[in-house]
């Protein structure tokens, strides 16, 4: 691996995606000439850090499904690292002319895998070349646990006996660290691991809830389409941002799954 310093380094003003990514490469193994699949890739993180650890003899074919999030990053990217591509594709249905891969990584992608996760998983392997590395990092189950205990026990408080149906069938399908060490046992790679690191997200109540930028567009959605009547919804999402001293700390279970193919 590249020991100057990146010249692509994980941007520090990402407060959600770069740690999960520095979790993702605490168990990556890294070094020139590799042949890589980053998945879920977003605007690059840390898609730009693996083709510069990489160099001009490996690859990178990092793929999103938002045509906006792959334009940003082939923005970001101009002329440079010509040996990574950004490519708009869906994850969990990969094209069968893809090549096989050394490494597949996929930061922040588990939660993207609904509704098939396993199978989503399986068609991963299925690109991993004999002795290639799968690592995947996700939020895992016990992810904001004191969020969604008040919201639950708000809904039955409230008498939301629908909203709080669908919000049950949310929390159910969360996956867990056990879960996805499952998953990779199953599809038979060795070396299997299912890691933990806590991260804390520090909000005020409110609107600093409500629009927080690692909450809204994500975790906070979950919660609002469980509502039909969003006016409905506004209102008792109000109610929960006056009283996050009952929640806070909010703390997220960045997980990483890593896993090796026989060779």
């Amino acid at each position: 691996m590249n020991k100057d310093a990146p010249r692509w380094p994980l941007p520090k003003h990402d407060y959600w995606s770069t740690p999960f990514a520095e979790s993702l490469l605490q168990h990556l193994d890294l070094r020139p000439g590799l042949r890589i699949l980053d998945i879920a890739s977003g605007h690059g993180i840390p898609a730009f850090y693996l083709a510069e650890q990489i160099g001009p003899t490996g690859e990178v074919l990092a793929i999103d499904m938002s045509a906006g999030q792959v334009a940003r990053a082939k923005a970001i990217q101009g002329s440079e690292l010509p040996w990574l591509q950004f490519e708009c594709m869906d994850m969990r249905s990969l094209r069968s002319d893809l090549p096989t891969f050394d490494r597949i990584t996929g930061n922040l992608s588990v939660m993207f895998f609904r509704p098939n996760r396993f199978q989503t998983v399986q068609g991963l392997v299925e690109h991993l070349a004999p002795g290639g590395q799968l690592v995947l990092t996700f939020p895992s189950y016990g992810t904001f646990d004191s969020l969604w205990q008040s919201v639950d026990q708000a809904m039955a408080q409230q008498g939301l006996i629908k909203e709080r149906e669908r919000f049950q069938d949310y929390l159910k399908e969360r996956p867990s660290a056990q879960d996805g060490r499952c998953w990779l046992e199953q599809l038979g790679l060795e070396r299997v691991g299912a890691f933990e690191y806590p991260l804390e997200v520090k909000t005020g109540a409110g609107q600093e809830f409500l629009y927080h930028p690692l909450l809204r567009g994500g975790f906070l959605d979950d919660v609002y389409e469980c509502f039909e009547n969003q006016f409905l919804a506004e209102a008792f999402m109000k109610q929960i941002s006056e009283a996050i001293q009952g929640f806070t700390p909010l703390i997220a279970q960045r997980c990483v799954l890593s896993g090796w193919n026989k060779s």
